[in-house]
């Protein structure tokens, strides 16, 4: 095609969508072609009643509840149930088919409009908002993902939420600043879902959080952040890691959560590390301890939450003994892929779970 003929092209198609706008505007296209169906439907079971059963109006029905914003759909099921009233007195005879297929459709298009009510809080069709919730699950795990590291440094971090889904009250957040790498592991306090929606908010503060403060500062900023919000269950527990690439130098500190686990390469023991902190969330102008040491070649550090180590029937020393007894046997030999082998192995599934693996090679 020459381009003056291709230019020509594009002119007319630019002309007609012009055109298409100013006769039905782009956000009302999909209302405008679910009412032309509906019509069309209307008119078969009315000149076809015997071919066209009334329960081809559920597929308009059906199909806006997923298309439609939350200020188009009530009128539009509205309009379904006034097409719907109009085909019924055609139908003969009226029996009791009729009449039970007649409730469900009134049924279903109710079931619609209260969905559609609750939707009007969020303000988005049904699709967007799930669409919605998936970016916002996305960039929850991709915070949670580790840098990358020199050849010399292995890192992964993995989640498992109660529900069996990725909105969960635990959530791993990861900084690389030149030669030092920020993690931190987080729990907010509930479960599943519930404990998701604060995980969303916090996730994005702790994540700029530990970019933006030194080491020394991140849980205070954490800690003032969670204090400031109106929440109901205001309180978070975290540990941060702070590790330096070239010399294996670290600090840990801990905000009422559970300890943190170094494997030594020379002895093949693991040593507990006990970091004082208060709960994120409960004190105002709280002081957090840190524990200091190095990762030689070899060593392993595990970072995780208390669902990999508290159930309703072990407290929380016995979880850590059967945790390390588990990983000695699980990283026995390589490393890479340990987090998912051990958090598969290990903790309650009512409880979400989150671990961080950290090895030097």
């Amino acid at each position: 095609m020459s381009p003056a003929r291709d230019r020509g092209t594009r002119s007319a198609g630019e002309r007609f969508e012009s055109a298409l706008n100013r006769v039905v505007p782009r956000g009302s296209r999909i209302l405008v072609a679910l009412v032309v169906a509906t019509v069309a439907i209307g008119l078969a079971i009315w000149m076809f009643s015997a071919q066209t059963p009334l329960v081809t109006l559920l597929v308009p029905l059906v199909v806006s509840s997923l298309v439609l914003g939350p200020r188009q759909l009530p009128w539009f099921v509205v309009f379904v149930l006034f097409v719907l009233a109009l085909v019924v007195p055609l139908q003969d005879p009226i029996n009791a088919r009729i009449i039970l297929t007649v409730v469900i459709i009134f049924g279903l298009g109710l079931l619609v409009l209260v969905s559609s009510f609750r939707r009007s809080r969020l303000g988005v069709a049904g699709v967007q908002g799930e669409q919605m919730f998936v970016d916002l699950r996305d960039r929850i795990l991709r915070q949670g993902g580790i840098p990358t590291l020199p050849d010399d440094w292995y890192a992964a971090a993995e989640l498992r939420s109660s529900g069996g889904t990725p909105f969960a009250g635990d959530f791993v957040v990861a900084s690389r600043t030149g030669n030092r790498l920020d993690v931190a592991v987080v729990d907010v306090s509930g479960k599943g879902q519930g404990a998701g929606t604060r995980a969303l908010l916090l996730s994005g503060a702790i994540g700029g959080l530990l970019s933006a403060l030194p080491p020394g500062d991140f849980l205070p900023g954490a800690n003032t952040f969670l204090l400031q919000q109106d929440w109901d269950e205001g309180f978070a527990t975290a540990i941060h890691l702070s590790l330096d690439l070239d010399t294996g130098h670290y600090d840990i500190r801990s905000a009422g959560h559970p300890p943190a686990a170094l494997r030594h390469a020379g002895s093949g023991r693991w040593e507990v590390l006990e970091a004082e902190g208060p709960i994120l969330g409960l004190i105002e102008g709280a002081s957090f301890e840190v524990v200091s040491g190095e990762m030689r070649r070899g060593d392993a550090l595990l970072l995780y939450t208390d669902g990999m180590v508290e159930t309703r029937t072990r407290d929380i020393a016995s979880g850590i003994d059967k945790m390390l007894g588990q990983a000695e046997r699980l990283l026995r030999g390589t490393f890479e892929g340990g987090a998912e082998r051990l958090i598969g192995s290990l903790g309650s599934r009512s409880d979400d779970r989150a671990l961080l693996l950290v090895h030097r090679r």
